[in-house]
């Protein structure tokens, strides 16, 4: 993971005292595993689809995407291909090719160049891909259960059909597919990786007794059902001395019938936190549930589960706003705090935050549709703009009610 070669502990010191004075710990710099952040606001992983081609590769919309948010804590860049038995969303970028490892590091380069730190987040579909992406071949997960979501396809999102189960020999591919894409993304430029192990995909996947029906090592019970996830992050860490890899985990997804937040997947999540523990984790990256109301405030108890478990530096992500991100880090319950559809519209979101400015809204019409429309076109907010007041916002356009 990044680390710097040399810390000026003076202008680290009154970096705090700015952040204080503003009474924000939002903006207060923090060493999280290893990496020393000027702020803790991060940039939560966002698919985008905007890779190029056949070959599934960033393009120079990338750098200036993730140029333009360069002022983030972290940036964690969007979830990524590990390999082609991974695919599982139309137009997004892989890190398993040579090309898909030179258009990345272009990306990182850009971001280093104006003082940002990235790390990339590795994805694996497994079963909640569909044949559409593989060729007409069936997507492999932990067993041969469909776990009824959607898949994202050149034709639009189609039902996910049911999965031929894992061999152990796909399963050990699966894990030197993880270790190679992280060798891959740390001669990219990338100051480190994050395991994307929630949502409704591969590791989740592993992770769930519904989906889960393996007698062999890798289920039968909790300590079994967990071992994919460990494995891969221990490969994954080898490329870096052994030094920690995040780890992102979504113990309160909810999709239809299969994923669900219940008091026995819960203790589940429970168990795994802890043992995390013994494996080089560099910090654990928590989403909560979805809000039920853009007014409804996150629970701050959904974290504090976990905090009380994990000896690490913790990212909290999910309906957070200022106010709340702040109170939250205040508290000591959290680290840092992710944003995800946030940081689209506001590629200033850090200066927004600081100034106490109105945050824009994201079109959201234009999330996965490719072109720099909705991508790369949002502006930042003019210093002029007093708190609170509308910045210059994309042509046809109307101003926005707040947002979390």
């Amino acid at each position: 993971m990044y680390t710097a070669e040399t810390t000026d502990t003076a202008a680290f010191t009154a970096d705090t005292a700015v952040a204080s004075s503003l009474g924000q710990p939002l903006l207060s710099p923090a060493d999280l595993g290893g990496f020393r952040m000027p702020n803790r606001v991060v940039m939560a992983p966002v698919t985008r689809a905007r890779a190029a081609g056949d070959g599934l590769v960033p393009t120079a919309m990338h750098a200036a995407y993730y140029g333009q948010r360069a002022s983030a804590g972290l940036i964690i860049a969007e979830g990524t291909w590990v390999g082609e038995q991974a695919i599982g969303f139309v137009n997004v970028p892989g890190i398993y090719t040579e090309e898909q490892v030179a258009a990345w590091r272009r990306v990182t380069g850009v971001v280093h160049a104006l003082g940002g730190r990235i790390v990339l987040q590795l994805w694996h579909t497994g079963a909640a891909s569909h044949p559409d992406h593989l060729g007409g071949r069936r997507p492999a997960g932990p067993s041969a259960i469909n776990p009824r979501t959607r898949s994202f396809t050149s034709g639009g999102f189609k039902e996910t059909v049911t999965p031929r189960a894992m061999t152990t020999a796909d399963i050990a591919a699966t894990v030197a597919d993880f270790g190679a894409a992280s060798e891959n993304a740390r001669r990219a430029g990338f100051d480190g990786v994050e395991i994307g192990a929630l949502g409704s995909f591969l590791i989740a996947q592993f992770l769930n007794p519904r989906l889960n029906h393996r007698t062999d090592a890798y289920g039968g019970d909790r300590a079994a059902r967990r071992r994919l996830l460990l494995e891969i992050v221990d490969a994954a860490a080898v490329p870096w001395g052994g030094r920690g890899v995040g780890v992102r985990l979504g113990p309160y997804w909810t999709d239809g019938a299969m994923f669900r937040a219940d008091e026995e997947t819960l203790a589940d999540y429970d168990a795994l936190v802890s043992a995390l523990n013994d494996h080089p984790v560099a910090y654990l990256h928590l989403r909560g549930r979805d809000l039920a109301a853009p007014e409804e405030a996150p629970d701050a108890g959904e974290i504090v589960r976990y905090r009380r478990r994990f000896d690490g530096p913790l990212i909290a992500n999910n309906g957070y706003d200022r106010g709340s991100a702040n109170a939250l880090i205040a508290s000591g319950n959290a680290d840092a705090v992710s944003f995800a559809t946030h940081f689209i519209a506001n590629p200033d979101l850090v200066t927004r935050f600081a100034m106490g400015r109105e945050l824009a809204a994201g079109d959201r019409a234009t999330y996965y549709t490719g072109g720099a429309d909705g991508y790369v076109d949002y502006p930042v907010s003019d210093w002029r703009d007093g708190p609170g007041s509308w910045p210059c916002q994309r042509p046809g356009m109307a101003a926005p009610a707040p947002v979390r």
